[in-house]
Order: structure tokens, then C-alpha cells, then sequence
């Protein structure tokens, strides 16, 4: 259903079955997929929304970058199927960068939460209330971001982390770590996520070893890669990629 009140752009594509609550704008450049529930009060532009996603009420998508150098140049939101997006979260397009923010499948943005301009989200992402991503920062599959996280721009987490309520994040949080504080540090792995992602009980081994090499060894960080080359594990693999791609630095213990 379409409230009369709704104001729909012409150049819109609705897929079926979408519901659109009173006084909610579709505005230019928009595609939304198929049985779509979008609240009252919501403002939509510039995006791509995939199939059985949920927008609740007075939620901003596709808005401008707050970046002082756009210009107006062409870009976008593309957000993933089966998305939920809470009342008041904020989603900008990407600046002229990269153009686009994307948002994967399945993921949770809990009320008031803030994904800035080109920004890239994983699949079944959660972030608590309050939480605001600066531009540019990239968190992996199944990561939980808590309530009142600020992570800076450019700023890495990897997937299947945790990070802690009011942690400031301004290095890179390498996969599977549980993370807390002002100026965040580590606080070992968050093995009770592995568990529930069901990780073998080899890998999560593996990960332990190669975090106690990383962060417990004293080795220089190139050595301790060269430790880590010789774990036969996929999750290890996964960190030393994570590792050798950080421009910020690593978050430690």
C-alpha cells in the first residue's frame, strides 16, 4: 500500500508489493526491490534498496556526502537484501571518490545509527544505537558494532568482530577480535561469535596461535606474518590479507 500522502518522483521503480507509509519523499534515482515495507516520515534518494528490506519511520537514505569537496557528481546508497534500517538512521551516497556506499544483505542499523559517504558494509552487519561509520570505513561479514561507537574514517574493522559500547575506533581491528574502550584496544577474540558462525574448533585454534604471535610474540609485524604464513588455516589467511592491507595501523592489546 501507498498513502495518499506519499510523494513519489516519477523517475522511481517499485518493485511489488511495496508498502510506503504517509509523508515519506521517493525522490530522484531510485529502484526499490520487491516487497519492501518503508515507514512514514522517510526521505529517499540516489539509492538502490534490495528485496524484503525493512526502512521504519523518519529514516534519511541516499542524502549528500558531508564531505566539502562534493560537487553534486553522480552517486549513490546500494543496500543489500533483507536489510533493516530503524527509525532516524542516516545513510549519505559516496562522494565523487568512489561513488557509491554499499550496504550488504541482511544487516541490522539499530536507531539513530550513521553510515557516511563511501563506506563499504558487509553481510549481516549490526550496528547499535548511536553508532556513526565515518567516510571511507570498510566492517566485514558479520560484525556487531554496540551503541555509541564512533569509528573514524578509513578506519578497517574485519568480520566477525565485536566492538564495545562507547569505543572510539581510529585503527584497524583485525577479524574475529573483540574490541573495547576510548582509543580501542583489543581484549582477545571473540570466540563466542567464531562459535556461532560455527568456525571448526581447528580454526579457532589457529586464530588464537596467530593472535598470540601478532600481539603477545614481540616479534616485528613482518616476522610475525612470516609466522603466520606457515598456520594452514583459511581464518589466518583471512587476518594476514586483513594485516597487509591496513594503511591505519592495528588496534593492539
Amino acid at each position: 500500500m501507498i498513502h495518499k500522502t506519499a510523494i513519489i518522483d516519477g523517475t522511481a521503480i517499485l518493485g511489488n508489493n511495496v508498502s510506503i507509509g504517509a509523508y515519506t519523499v521517493i525522490g530522484k534515482d531510485v529502484v526499490i526491490g520487491k516487497n519492501v515495507i518503508i515507514g512514514s516520515n522517510v526521505f529517499i534518494e540516489h539509492a538502490q534498496i534490495g528485496d524484503n528490506c525493512k526502512v521504519y519511520n523518519s529514516a534519511s537514505i541516499g542524502t549528500p556526502p558531508q564531505d566539502l569537496s562534493y560537487n553534486d557528481e553522480p552517486s549513490k546508497v546500494y543496500i543489500g537484501d533483507g536489510t533493516t534500517v530503524r527509525e532516524f538512521v542516516t545513510f549519505n551516497r559516496g562522494s565523487k571518490k568512489t561513488g557509491k556506499t554499499v550496504i550488504g544483505k541482511n544487516c541490522y542499523f539499530m536507531t539513530s545509527s550513521h553510515v557516511a559517504h563511501d563506506c563499504r558494509i558487509g553481510d549481516y552487519v549490526i550496528m547499535a544505537n548511536c553508532s556513526a561509520a565515518g567516510g571511507h570505513v570498510e566492517i566485514g561479514d558479520n560484525a556487531f558494532i554496540s551503541g555509541l561507537v564512533g569509528i573514524h574514517q578509513f578506519v578497517k574493522i574485519g568480520k566477525d568482530t565485536m566492538t564495545g559500547v562507547g569505543a572510539a575506533v581510529t585503527m584497524d581491528i583485525i577479524p574475529y577480535a573483540l574490541c573495547a574502550g576510548d582509543r580501542v584496544k583489543l581484549d582477545g577474540l571473540n570466540l563466542v561469535g567464531m562459535k556461532r558462525r560455527k568456525i571448526s574448533s581447528i580454526d579457532i585454534d589457529a586464530v588464537k596461535e596467530a593472535y598470540r604471535i601478532l600481539f603477545k610474540s614481540k616479534l616485528l609485524l613482518k616476522d610475525a606474518l612470516s609466522k603466520l604464513e606457515q598456520i594452514q588455516s583459511v581464518c589466518v589467511k583471512e587476518i594476514i590479507k586483513f594485516v597487509e592491507s591496513s594503511k591505519r595501523g592495528l588496534a593492539r592489546p
